[in-house]
C-alpha cells in the first residue's frame, strides 16, 4: 500500500531545491548555497542531498541533479528516490519543489519520473520481521507545475501510482518464501490482485493442463507433491479490435535443479524464480488499474522443480502442446521446458498477435551481460524496436543477443526433435532459440531477466530483494503497442 500523497500545487512544510553540479545561482537560499559550495560541503553530485532543518531556518534541502547535460529522466528517478529517503529520516510530513522545464525532457514525463522516485522509496518487505523496519512518517510531497500543464502532470502522477504498484505487487510476490509462494498460492494471488479491476483469471489445475496435451510442462511438475497451475489472466480493454498481446512469464515457485541437481550457494533465493510470472502479474495489476485500451492476455505456466520418485530425469524425452518432442540432457533447463508449452498456447489457442515472454531463464545471460541490461532474442525486428523504446522510457535497459542460424544447431536433438539445452557456449542465446521453435511464426520476444530480477544490494532506486523489472517495459509497451 503506497502511504505518501504525491499532489500537485504550492504547500509543504520544507521546500526542495534543485541544483547541477556547478550551478552558479539558485535564487532562493543563495548564501547558504554558497558557503556549502565555497567549503565543498555541498556539490550538486546526482542524489548528493544537505538539509538545513531547523524551528528557526528556512527550512530547505538541496538536492543535487549532477550534470546538467547528463540529466534524464533515471537520474530523476534514483534523486527523488534518495529524497523520499531522506523526508522519512528527517521525519517531514509535507515537502514541496518547484518543477522547472528541463530541455530535452517531456515536462509530464519529468514530473512522473519525480513522482515515481519518490515513491520507489516506500518500498519494503518485511512481512515476516517481528520489528518492522519502515516508518512512513512523509505524508504529502506537492508539485509545483506550470499553470498549463497542470492536468497532464495529474494523468501521469495517477499512471504512476498504477505503475508502481504493480511494481511493488511483483516484488512482494517474488520475496515471498517458497514454503508460501506454491503454486496455488501464486493463482490465489493473481486473483485477488486482478479480479477486482477487471481482469479475468482462470486457473487450470492438472487435469485440465493433461487435456490440453502440456506434455513438457507437466514433465518438469513431477517430482513435486504441489499441483502445477497454469494461470490464464485476460484484460479485454479494447472491444472494437481483434488485436491481442500475450505476456508469459515464468512460473517455477523453487527450482531445486531437479536430479541436474543445483548447489547448496546456488539454490537458495531460487524461491525467486518466477520472477518473470511475478513480472507479468504486477503488469497486468497497473494495465488494469490504467484500464489501458488494448487486449492482453497473460499466461503462467506455475510448479515447481523437485526431486522424487516422480521426477523428470536426464536422458529422459518428453513431448509438448506442440507435438515436438524434447530430449532432456538438463533437468535444471526446465524453466523452457514450462514455457514452451504456455508460448504454444498463446500462439495457437489465444492465437495472439505479438507475444513477449519473461523468464530467469539463464545463468548464461548473468554472465553475458551482468546486473545491468536484461537479454533479448527475438523473430521480429519491428517488434523488438517496440520493446527496446518502451524499456528506454523505464529506464530498464534491453540488449538483444544475436540469433544466426547456426546456433540452432545447438538444440537439434539427436534422438528427439530438440534438446532442451544446447551446452554451455552461448547459453543465453540457445536457450531462447529453443523458445523461438514454440511461438508458431507469431512475432515474438524473449527476456532472459536472470541478471535483473533480484538484487543481492540495494541499487540506485532498486532494492535489495527482488526488483519489480520489467514490469516497467511491458506497461510502457502494451500502451504503446501499435
Amino acid at each position: 500500500m503506497l502511504h505518501l500523497k504525491i499532489l500537485v500545487g504550492n504547500q509543504g512544510d520544507v521546500e526542495v531545491l534543485l541544483v547541477f553540479k556547478g550551478q552558479e545561482e539558485l535564487g532562493k537560499s543563495q548564501d547558504l548555497y554558497e558557503y556549502l559550495k565555497d567549503k565543498e560541503i555541498f556539490k550538486g553530485d546526482l542524489g548528493e542531498i544537505y538539509s538545513n532543518i531547523s524551528p528557526k531556518e528556512d527550512n530547505v534541502i538541496f538536492l543535487g541533479l549532477g550534470d546538467q547535460e547528463k540529466l534524464s529522466l533515471d537520474s530523476l528517478r534514483k534523486a527523488f528516490y534518495k529524497l523520499g529517503k531522506e523526508l522519512k529520516k528527517l521525519k517531514i510530513e509535507s515537502a514541496k519543489v518547484t518543477v522547472p522545464e528541463f530541455e530535452n525532457l517531456c515536462y509530464r514525463r519529468t514530473n512522473m519520473a519525480i513522482a515515481e522516485g519518490l515513491l520507489q522509496s516506500e518500498y519494503s518487505f518485511d512481512k515476516y520481521l517481528s520489528e518492522k523496519k519502515t516508518k512512513h512518517t512523509v505524508k504529502e510531497f506537492y508539485l509545483e507545475v506550470l499553470e498549463d500543464k497542470k492536468d497532464k502532470v495529474q494523468e501521469g502522477i495517477d499512471e504512476v501510482y498504477n505503475i508502481v504498484e504493480g511494481i511493488f505487487l511483483t516484488r512482494d510476490l517474488v520475496n515471498e518464501p517458497a514454503i508460501v509462494m506454491t503454486p496455488k498460492e501464486l493463482a490465489n494471488r493473481a486473483k485477488e490482485e486482478l479480479e477486482p479491476l477487471g481482469v479475468e483469471v482462470d486457473v487450470f489445475g492438472r487435469e485440465k493442463i493433461e487435456e490440453l496435451g502440456m506434455e513438457a510442462f507437466l514433465a518438469v511438475s513431477k517430482g513435486s507433491a504441489n499441483e502445477p497451475q497454469f494461470i490464464i489472466m485476460r484484460w479485454n480493454g479494447d472491444k472494437n479490435s481483434n488485436k491481442k498481446i500475450a505476456l508469459v512469464g515464468k512460473g517455477l515457485t523453487f527450482d531445486s535443479g531437479g536430479y541436474s541437481l543445483k548447489p547448496a550457494e546456488g539454490m537458495a533465493t531460487m524461491f525467486g524464480d518466477m520472477a518473470g510470472a511475478a513480472a507479468v502479474i504486477g503488469a497486468m495489476k497497473a494495465i488494469g488499474k490504467s484500464k489501458l485500451e488494448k487486449n492482453v492476455v497473460a499466461l503462467v505456466a506455475a510448479c515447481e522443480n523437485l526431486v522424487s520418485g516422480e521426477a523428470y530425469k536426464p536422458g529422459d524425452i518428453i513431448g509438448s502442446m506442440a507435438g515436438k518432442t524434447i530430449e532432456v540432457l538438463n533437468t535444471d533447463a526446465e524453466g523452457r521446458l514450462t514455457l514452451a508449452d504456455a508460448l504454444w498456447y498463446a500462439a495457437t489457442v489465444e492465437k495472439a498477435d505479438k507475444i513477449i515472454d519473461v523468464a530467469t531463464l539463464t545463468g548464461a545471460c548473468v554472465i553475458a551481460l551482468g546486473t545491468v541490461n536484461i537479454g533479448a532474442i527475438t523473430n521480429n525486428d519491428d517488434l523488438m524496436k517496440e520493446i527496446k523504446e518502451a524499456s528506454e522510457l523505464a529506464g530498464e535497459p534491453v540488449w538483444q543477443l544475436p540469433s544466426n542460424e547456426e546456433y540452432k544447431e545447438q538444440i537439434k536433438g539427436t534422438y528427439a526433435d530438440l534438446k532442451n539445452t544446447g551446452g554451455r557456449p552461448a547459453g543465453a542465446i540457445t536457450a531462447g532459440l529453443f523458445l523461438g521453435e514454440f511461438v508458431n511464426n507469431t512475432p515474438w520476444v524473449h527476456l532472459d531477466i536472470a541478471g535483473k530480477s533480484y538484487s543481492s544490494k540495494e541499487n540506485g532506486y532498486l532494492p535489495k530483494g527482488a526488483t519489480g523489472i520489467p514490469v516497467k517495459t511491458l506497461y510502457n509497451f502494451v500502451k504503446e503497442a501499435k
